[in-house]
């Protein structure tokens, strides 16, 4: 058993995993079923499960195959095989070494070894939390040739997280990666459809080492779009080796907001996915497409790229997933059913906000505020969430209209009906979920808060 848990920890050496992980990958090579384990340990046995269910999509995706509860044995036998040499070795060195759930746990518990929550979870990070099937999902469509796959969730969610674990997981299939963030495009990019398309292939050439040759392709007779075509499709995908390339477009929501380009270029996407149906250099390409908001350019259905192909939405953390969360963040005392019972007013108030709750369990494990002051102060000037709510509160104000917007949403507890660019623009600020052009608020920290400020504002 011993040679088994050094096995894992080789195998995820850039993710450490918590003792109940451990906990329950020894029970499991046991041969212990997950109701078992939740009796010895106490812990539910829908927790024991989901915690489960994370581990073996780990350990799928580091080692590039499918692995199971009921296949654990014979995928890490295989491994320990394929691995006898320099790994052995490896192993004879830590022989010495006291070997338990609790020796191999990470010690989270040290509050300066976490960072403040900020941008992407860092590859590796044991505060990454998987949201079953999501990880699983990008990492299976992914392999298949001419994929579409479009990413869409509000801002400080994890859209950038889940995408670069997606990248790193085709890194390990030897794909080359070509990233476009297009909040890092100059506004007069957006100029016209020419000069975008033109930035747009000059940076993925670069990308895939090759020379920028637009001149040689480009044709303002056949159009913008039919030379970027050619352009892909006689020289990118010609040039490269025979190994895929996965075009990540990331913030493709700054596309949406110049409709004289988004017209074009979205249906773009979609032509080239449905060429490689047909034709076997567009299958070298595969796309991902990362953004906060549905479009509101107005597409018909045989153009749009999102009717077609895979789409992951990003739900908000369960309790489940906020107590694993609160567990890497070294607070042990969110492990039982207590836990969750005390953890369940945060997951309510932020509405399982991924930033918000990780926020909230930052302070926490550095033991600067207690829990109950934290949800009593936590929409107050002098909560925790002071900063960003400042900032948000800051965006409306610049615009009038979205101010409006928003009193008529925190005005009633329905869904309110909202013009489509306003509705479009506070989705994307994260303030507001939808369904259609109807708006509610996301959570009842927002609630609380702008019903304190606008209403101040209206007096």
């Amino acid at each position: 058993m011993e040679d088994i848990l050094q096995a894992v920890e080789r195998i995820l050496q850039d993710k450490p995993l918590a003792s109940i992980q451990w906990f329950v990958l020894y029970q499991s090579w046991l041969g212990k079923t997950y109701e078992e384990m939740a009796e010895v340990s106490g812990y539910r046995n829908n927790y024991i499960k989901e915690v489960g269910s994370e581990l073996w999509q780990d350990l799928s995706v580091a080692l590039g195959k499918k692995i199971t509860k009921k296949n654990l044995h014979l995928a890490l036998e295989k491994y320990l095989q394929e691995k006898i040499g320099d790994q052995e070795n490896q192993s004879q060195e830590n022989l010495g070494e006291e070997s338990s759930l609790e020796m191999v746990s990470p010690d989270l518990s040290s509050a300066s070894k976490i960072e403040f929550p900020s941008g992407p979870v860092p590859l590796g990070s044991p505060l990454y939390i998987n949201r079953p099937p999501l990880e699983e999902l990008v990492s299976t469509e992914i392999l298949h040739p001419g994929c579409l796959i479009r990413i869409k969730a509000p801002r400080k969610t994890g859209k950038s997280s889940l995408l670069n674990r997606m990248i790193a997981y085709a890194r390990k299939q030897g794909y080359q990666i070509v990233y476009l963030d297009f909040q890092e495009a100059d506004e007069d990019i957006f100029v016209s459809l020419d000069k975008f398309l033109r930035w747009f292939c000059v940076n993925v050439s670069r990308q895939l080492d090759l020379l920028p040759c637009l001149d040689d392709f480009w044709d303002t007779e056949m159009g913008s779009k039919v030379s970027c075509k050619i352009y892909f499709e006689a020289y990118l995908l010609q040039y490269i080796n025979q190994s895929p390339v996965v075009l990540a477009l990331n913030e493709v929501h700054r596309v949406f907001e110049h409709p004289n380009i988004a017209q074009d270029f979205l249906p773009m996407l979609r032509f080239w996915h449905e060429q490689a149906k047909q034709d076997q250099i567009w299958q070298k390409l595969r796309m991902v497409v990362v953004h906060t908001t549905e479009i509101y350019i107005p597409l018909k259905l045989n153009q749009s790229p999102f009717n077609v192909g895979i789409t992951i939405t990003l739900p908000p953390f369960t309790l489940n997933q906020v107590q694993n969360l609160a567990l890497a963040y070294g607070l042990h005392w969110a492990a039982d059913s207590e836990g969750a019972k005390r953890l369940a007013p945060l997951q309510t108030m932020v509405g399982g906000h991924p930033y918000l709750v990780s926020l909230a369990l930052y302070h926490l494990c550095q033991e600067e505020i207690t829990f109950e002051v934290l949800l009593e102060s936590a929409s107050t000037q002098v909560g925790i969430y002071s900063q960003h709510l400042r900032e948000l509160l800051s965006l409306l104000q610049k615009e009038p209209e979205l101010m409006s917007a928003m009193e008529k949403v925190i005005a009633t507890d329905e869904k309110v009906e909202l013009d489509a660019i306003a509705a479009y623009k506070l989705e994307s600020m994260g303030l507001v979920q939808l369904n259609g052009n109807q708006a509610h608020t996301r959570c009842e920290l927002y609630r609380f808060y702008f019903s304190q400020q606008l209403g101040r504002s209206g007096e």
